[in-house]
């Protein structure tokens, strides 16, 4: 009986969405799929050449929140996101689930991202690889991951809410890193667990501003308010960005631990390897 189950979030991106469920129909795990308000052919597309996938039409783009949706309807212990243009491994999940019944901590796995047809590793990668928070328990600890490449445990992903509607898109990782650590789970880096992302050479224009919006919100959010007030006076181009949400955005605040706090300082100081 399967013990992962994959969900993913689209909007009008059907071709590329195809080639990932055919990826993915490999695993013996059953997919759910949020569209978040497609306006082309994606979910007719997808009932038909793949049936065995359940389909959640989402009236409005909820972004990121609607993977909040697919976990909800999974009833697996286990819930690995992929993105449209992104599958796991053959072995990712055989590898992964012994690693949570061992470790009941333990949260979340990043996986290894392997980007393209040349494999090569995602810059994130070593960033994960050479965590300057150590060893977890189950190899590096991190507090960062890619949501296309992160298999969680559902309990503890259920337990911290989720992803944040406020942010929407774009680095909306960060908020599900910290409020898991701070509630006492593991975050780990495992390299033998593989992800592949082959992502379209175009990008929507804007994303860049978008992630350091939420970048900003998120120290709103949770970080002390100097830090915070640093982050948007050296950014103040996100900050404005960030100001229609912002109000939102205090009402959710809440103190991190201190030592969780050290640990985001000093990831905030690694160096950048490999790009």
């Amino acid at each position: 009986m399967a013990r992962t189950t994959v969900v993913i979030a689209s909007r009008n991106r059907a071709n590329s969405l195809l080639r990932t469920l055919t990826h993915l129909s490999e695993l013996a795990a059953p997919v759910i799929l949020v569209d978040n308000a497609s306006t082309d052919d994606t979910v007719a597309r997808v009932r038909q050449d793949f049936p065995q996938v359940t389909v959640l039409e989402s009236a409005v783009n909820l972004g990121a929140v609607a993977r909040n949706l697919g976990v909800r309807l999974a009833r697996t212990p286990f819930v690995a996101f992929a993105d449209d243009d992104s599958w796991w491994a053959p072995d990712a999940f055989e590898r992964a689930e012994p690693i949570f019944d061992d470790h009941p901590d333990l949260a979340l796995i990043a996986a290894r991202t392997l980007v393209g047809p040349e494999e090569t590793p995602d810059p994130i990668t070593p960033l994960l690889r050479h965590s300057p928070l150590g060893v977890g328990v189950a190899g590096p600890a991190v507090l960062g991951f890619m949501a296309c490449s992160a298999i969680v445990r559902r309990q503890a992903f259920v337990e911290a809410g989720g992803f944040s509607p406020i942010l929407f898109f774009r680095g909306e990782e960060t908020l599900l890193s910290w409020d898991p650590a701070a509630a006492g789970w593991a975050l780990c880096f495992v390299e033998d667990v593989v992800a592949h992302h082959h992502p379209a050479p175009e990008r929507a224009p804007g994303g860049e501003l978008v992630e350091r919006r939420n970048a900003v919100l998120v120290s709103w959010m949770r970080r002390p308010v100097h830090q915070a007030l640093a982050a948007s006076l050296k950014d103040p181009r996100a900050f404005r960005a960030a100001m229609p949400r912002l109000r939102q955005a205090l009402r959710q605040r809440r103190a991190l631990p201190e030592h969780l706090e050290a640990q985001i300082r000093k990831v905030s100081a690694q160096p950048r390897r490999g790009g």
